[in-house]
């Protein structure tokens, strides 16, 4: 399978929201909202004061100003919690303290199956940071083990080890990374080498780092002057943090349609990948940018309970509170010239492709359970279950995949930080609220004649003209004694009937003689 994709990120700016759509070889594969001035984002840090204890959870309650409390648990804590503890105190309580970590005494580290009362008390002072953001109806999940993700290294202050990306497998390559970060590492710090650090040279690494190291001298300079509650800092903005972590050689182009922006882009691009500035695009054209790069059109197509493949293949999508479900269905799939085992192996491995597209674009998490059409051999079993892993392959998230269960099912945990990604694209309809059933138009006439009877009788109204639907209109106006002289006969007066394309098929609006609408 080849590694070589091409990757296009188109960027809808508008003045409450930023949407960020990535395209794989012209296929939509994740759709990002960022709303402006947004809330609790991963990556944020808080200086909050403890709530409550549970110790039956063995958890804590932080309110970080979010309408639920945020949620931290014992193994969230870090193992060098105790040290975070004394250096914020002292940073709080300590006038010309010296702030640096680099000659800071360590604290013992905490047991693994302690509690969270032997830790930490209620009402205390505790700078945490947003794990996952809000999700359903659970509040932020916080952790006290802050770090800091730069584009190929994430800091982590407080710890020596360095570790690496297990994604990068060639051991020369593993070695050299260690003893390069190992050698410009500044003392109290961790570092985790992610997967695009592989192959770069030391100058690019050691610009990475060195910003890490500024944004934690950041945070340190505002801690003596901080009074809980209060956000310390935020995390970038989620379009510089998907440049971040999706940007690599095989991007060849970033279309937004605001000049600010693309220049903001260019800036953030020249900083961490100066030979990558010329792709970004700034769209000018008429038509609303993803609807030009076809992004709309594959939004309609992919969300929702049915999800139809081009072969006839569909997919059943349910969603719950406890897991996600997807039933696979051939369709009017058949290959006559196969076997009904090799058709269910070819509709389960293109059936597979798009569902590992699902995941990525919904951000589904949790729990998924897929019932793939079912395979009697167990050579085919394996076949599909490798095929399975090696497309989730490109999935950033972390995620478990299990070989098929004696029932046919695959299971599949995924991680996931950010609500699911859910976009509505059936509505009730207007006309009938969803029963199915709608007036007559004889009733809907009888409506529309006593409005008007009211309009002329008590309202002494002169002129009105009524706009309606132009199925509607054909049924007032048309005929050898129409509905339209029928009134004028009784009302000695002409009421004008026009006809409003966009209206729905019941819809209709009274107009007074200066054409301002009657609220009825």
């Amino acid at each position: 399978m080849s590694d070589i994709v091409n990757r296009e990120l188109i960027i809808n700016s508008e003045k409450s929201e930023v949407e960020i759509a990535l395209l794989e070889e012209k296929v939509l594969v994740e759709l990002n909202q960022d709303k402006s001035n947004p809330n609790h984002m991963v990556g944020d840090v808080y200086l909050r004061r403890l709530k409550k204890i549970m110790p039956g959870l063995n958890a804590a309650f932080i309110d970080v100003g979010y309408e639920k409390d945020a949620f931290l648990h014992y193994l969230d804590l870090g193992t060098n919690v105790r040290t975070v503890n004394k250096f914020v105190k002292r940073c709080i309580t300590e006038i010309n303290t010296d702030t640096s970590i680099e000659n800071l005494k360590l604290e013992p580290e905490i047991e693994k199956n302690d509690k969270i009362s032997h830790v930490l008390t209620s009402g205390q002072s505790i700078l945490v940071q947003i794990a996952k953001e809000p999700i359903s109806t659970k509040g932020p999940r916080v952790s006290t083990e802050i770090s800091f993700a730069g584009r190929y290294l994430v800091l982590v202050p407080f710890a020596e080890k360095v570790s690496i990306s297990q994604k990068i497998k060639s051991s020369d390559e593993r070695t050299r990374l260690k003893r390069l970060i190992q050698s410009i590492k500044p003392q109290g710090f961790g570092v985790i080498i992610r997967t695009v650090a592989e192959n770069k040279k030391v100058a690019e690494l050691d610009h990475d780092l060195k910003q890490l190291v500024n944004r934690w001298e950041l945070l340190v300079s505002k801690l003596p002057s901080a009074l809980p509650p209060m956000k310390i800092i935020s995390e970038i903005d989620r379009t510089s943090v998907i440049l971040r972590d999706l940007l690599n050689e095989s991007f060849n182009a970033i279309h937004v349609n605001d000049a600010s922006m693309a220049e903001e882009i260019k800036m953030y691009l020249t900083d961490i990948a100066p030979d990558k500035v010329d792709i970004v695009k700034h769209y000018k054209g008429k038509l609303p940018i993803f609807e030009n790069f076809g992004v709309d059109k594959q939004i309609k197509n992919s969300f929702g309970k049915v999800v139809t493949i081009k072969s006839g293949i569909y997919l059943i999508i349910e969603h719950t509170e406890a897991l996600h479900v997807i039933d696979v269905n051939s369709g009017h799939r058949n290959n006559s010239s196969n076997t009904q085992e090799d058709n269910a192996l070819e509709v389960n491995i293109e059936a597979a492709k798009e569902i590992a597209r699902q995941l990525r674009l919904r951000d589904m998490g949790g729990i998924i359970v897929i019932d793939f059409i079912d395979l009697h051999l167990g050579q085919n079993r394996r076949v599909l279950y490798q095929t399975m892993k090696d497309l989730m392959t490109k999935d950033r998230a972390k995620h478990t995949v299990l070989p098929p269960s004696k029932f046919g099912l695959v299971q599949i945990t995924r991680q996931r930080v950010r609500p699911e990604m859910n976009i509505e694209v059936l509505e009730k309809c207007p006309c009938c609220e969803g029963t199915g059933e709608i007036k007559s138009n004889s009733l809907i006439i009888d409506e529309i004649e006593n409005n008007i009877s009211y309009l002329f009788r008590d309202q002494n109204e002169k002129t009105l003209a009524v706009n309606v639907n132009p199925i509607l209109h054909a049924y007032i106006t048309k005929g050898f004694v129409s509905q339209q002289i029928k009134w004028y006969l009784k009302y000695k007066k002409w009421i004008k009937i026009r006809p409003i394309s966009s209206y729905q098929f019941l819809e209709y609006h009274i107009f007074n003689s200066k054409d301002d609408e009657i609220k009825l």
